[in-house]
C-alpha cells in the first residue's frame, strides 16, 4: 500500500506498507531512488543497513511492532532520505506513523523531509520507551509475587508447580520482548549516528538537533534495557532456584519415608520366616513383642531425623 503526503516546502513523505513490485518500481522511477525488497532489508550486515548514493541515504533496521494480540514482533523497516524525499518501507503496521502524522499537522513551521525523518526517530524512541515501561511494570509484579514477605507459596505440590511454570513462561516472554526492543534500540542508535555524521553538510540541518536529543534519549533507554535484561536473568535464576528447592523437598520426603520404612520391613520379614525352630513363636507375648519392635524401629528413625533438624 502506497501513501504519499506532500510536505510544505516542496518535500514529500512516501509510506510504503508491504509494497507490491509495481508500487516500489513506480516510486523508484519517479524519485530516482532505490526501493529495497524485503529480502534486502532483512540483511544484518552494517554495510547493507547503512549506505548512501550521493546525497541519498539508505537505512534499514529491525523494528519491534505490536501485532493484533499486543505482542511485540520483529519486522524489517527501511528508510530512504534526501533533502526533499523521505520514504518509509515496512511490512507491518507502525504505531509511530499516526504519531508522526499528528506532529506534522501540529508543526508550526514548514517541516521538510529530514524533519519528518527526525520526528520518526523521536516517535520510535518514545514507542520503545513505552514498551520498556510496560515490561518493567510486569517484571516488578513478578518480582513482588516471587519475593514479597508474608506471602506463602501454595503447599499443594501441583499448584506450586503450576505457579512456577507460569512464572517461567512470564519471565521468558519478558526476556523475548526485551530482545526485540534491544535490537530496535541498537539499530536506531546506529541510524541516528549515521545520519548525524552524514547530513551535517546539508544546507538545511535544523533537524540534526532533534536527532542529537533522540540519541541522548536512546543512550538512557539502552542502559534501562540492560538493567531490565539483568533483572530478567535474576528472576529466571531465582525461579529455577525455587523449583530446585521444591524438588529437593520432595526428594527429602521420599528419602525419609524410604529410610523409616526399612527397619520395620526388616523386622516383619524376619518374623515372617517359616523356620520350625523360632523361639519367639512359643512366647506368650511374642506377637506384642514383634509389633512393639516394629513400632520402635519406625519411631527411632523419625525421632533421629527430628533431632537432627532434617524434617
Amino acid at each position: 500500500m502506497l501513501q504519499e503526503r506532500k510536505l510544505a516546502g516542496g518535500g514529500v513523505w512516501i509510506d510504503l506498507l508491504d509494497p507490491s513490485p509495481e508500487e516500489a518500481g513506480r516510486v523508484a522511477q519517479q524519485y530516482k531512488v532505490r526501493v529495497a525488497p524485503r529480502e534486502e532489508l532483512d540483511e544484518i550486515e552494517t554495510s547493507s543497513r547503512l549506505s548512501r548514493d550521493g546525497d541519498t541515504l539508505y537505512m534499514n533496521m529491525p523494528v519491534a511492532t505490536l501485532d493484533g494480540d499486543g505482542t511485540l514482533q520483529p519486522s524489517p523497516l527501511g528508510f530512504v532520505l534526501t533533502d526533499k524525499v523521505f520514504i518509509t518501507i515496512h511490512f507491518a503496521h507502525l504505531h509511530t506513523t499516526e504519531s508522526v502524522l499528528t506532529r506534522v499537522a501540529a508543526e508550526t513551521g514548514e517541516p521538510s523531509a529530514p524533519d519528518v525523518f527526525a520526528m520518526m526517530m523521536e516517535s520510535m524512541v518514545d514507542f520503545s520507551a513505552d514498551q520498556l515501561e510496560t515490561i518493567s511494570a510486569a517484571m516488578t509484579r513478578m518480582s513482588q509475587k516471587m519475593f514479597r514477605r508474608g506471602e506463602q507459596h501454595p503447599r499443594n505440590i501441583r499448584k506450586t508447580h503450576d505457579m512456577m511454570r507460569h512464572m517461567l513462561t512470564e519471565i521468558g516472554y519478558a526476556g523475548e520482548q526485551l530482545a526485540y526492543i534491544r535490537e530496535t534500540l541498537l539499530a536506531l542508535s546506529r541510524i541516528i549516528t549515521y545520519a548525524l555524521d552524514t547530513c551535517r553538510t546539508w544546507k538545511e540541518n535544523d533537524f540534526l538537533e532533534r536527532l542529537e536529543t533522540a540519541r541522548h534519549d536512546l543512550k538512557s533507554l539502552i542502559e534501562h534495557e540492560t538493567h531490565l535484561s539483568d533483572k530478567s536473568q535474576f528472576l529466571l535464576d531465582a525461579n529455577l532456584g525455587f523449583i530446585n528447592t521444591e524438588q529437593n523437598d520432595i526428594f527429602k520426603v521420599l528419602t525419609i519415608v524410604s529410610v523409616v520404612g526399612i527397619p520395620p520391613t526388616l523386622v516383619a520379614s524376619m518374623y515372617g520366616m517359616n523356620f520350625h525352630y523360632m523361639p519367639e513363636l512359643a512366647w506368650h507375648w511374642g506377637y506384642p513383642f514383634g509389633l512393639g519392635l516394629i513400632a520402635a524401629s519406625t519411631l527411632v528413625p523419625i525421632i533421629w531425623f527430628k533431632w537432627r533438624g532434617w524434617w
